[in-house]
């Protein structure tokens, strides 16, 4: 250091041995995670109480461990008094359009349409927020299956990728890293994500961050896999031929599955050329005809043929469209 620079510039105190030095950290610098957005905050402040005290119900045991698999950030209090509180306010909103209906049904209209508007009132008034208490606790779970499924969809590229790198003689550490970096692969690159997380930030060895990952995660074949190189790691074994086997594995299962997808798409055509192509053309030559010959039901057999081309033969499309849709995504 030159003589003008000892002048100008200050240097750091050296630490002194056995003396406790505290770090204050700019504003700001804590994990956004930690922090519950504004309506969990204030649903855990009107409900925290009641789902701190019925969180321990037997129906709730798997709700922290859905939760982690479906990588939602909130404790099992949290999100049942998040549970909770969006059924109070459904609960109110059924309240209010129910009220309106049995008023609208009873001093309105009257008659045989207002009961049933009443009766339809009674019912949204007492299904909504029960509907939302019996949903809301499995949505976890469901979001769980949901990222399993699209685990299991990424795996063979994922796994050529990861074997591309070991050719490489790339460490395991470096391997999930680079995994992680790769939005491509989907929910994959979020679980190599916590666990470079588990390894880089909360200092935790590779091979014990990668069994804590197996046991979070919501995918079976994910899960096998991180065993695997557990296993295979610590028998001694070379995890190179380990990967470069499991890619080849992976590889086989996406064609038998890409095999059968196809296969599926196949018989769902053929079913719909015959039930929403051929029946419903028959249905209407023959009611046509039918017309034809019996006049005096020639309005009914109109109004049916009505229901047939604007209601049956759109549902029939829609429904086999939605299953084509989702089976070809599965395909891509």
């Amino acid at each position: 250091m030159s003589f003008l620079s000892k002048l100008f510039v200050k240097e750091p105190p050296k630490p002194e041995e056995g003396k406790n030095y505290k770090i204050k950290l700019p504003k700001g610098s804590l994990p956004t995670y930690i922090h519950l957005e504004s309506f969990y905050a204030l649903a855990w402040k009107i409900m925290g109480k009641l789902a701190e005290k019925n969180i321990k119900n037997k129906k709730y045991a798997k709700l922290e461990s859905d939760l982690l698999k479906a990588h939602i950030l909130l404790r099992p209090q949290e999100y049942l008094a998040y549970v909770y509180f969006t059924t109070l306010i459904v609960g109110i909103v059924g309240a209010v359009i129910g009220g309106f209906l049995c008023f609208f049904g009873l001093v309105v209209i009257g008659g045989a349409f207002g009961i049933l508007f009443t009766i339809l009132g009674l019912a949204l008034a007492i299904m909504l927020p029960f509907i939302t208490l019996m949903v809301l606790p499995g949505s976890p779970a469901s979001k769980a299956k949901k990222r399993a499924k699209d685990i299991d969809a990424h795996l063979a590229p994922a796994m050529s990728f990861i074997a591309s790198l070991s050719s490489a003689d790339v460490t395991v550490a470096t391997i999930f890293k680079e995994l992680a970096q790769r939005p491509e692969y989907g929910e994959i690159a979020k679980e190599a994500e916590w666990i470079t997380r588990d390894t880089e930030l909360l200092g935790k060895d590779i091979l014990t961050a990668i069994s804590d990952a197996s046991k979070r995660s919501p995918s079976a074949r994910w899960q096998e896999f991180l065993q695997g190189v557990i296993t295979t790691a610590t028998s001694g074994g070379r995890l190179k031929p380990f990967f470069l086997t499991k890619a080849d594995e992976f590889e086989k299962e996406q064609k038998l599955n890409l095999k059968k997808n196809m296969e599926t798409i196949g018989l769902f055509a053929e079913v719909y050329v015959t039930v929403g192509v051929a029946f419903p053309l028959f249905l209407v030559v023959i009611m046509a005809i039918m017309a034809l010959i019996n006049a005096s039901q020639s309005a009914m057999i109109v109004l049916l043929l009505y229901i047939i081309v604007f209601g049956m033969i759109p549902a029939i499309i829609a429904m086999f469209s939605y299953f084509i849709y989702s089976t070809s995504k599965e395909v891509g």
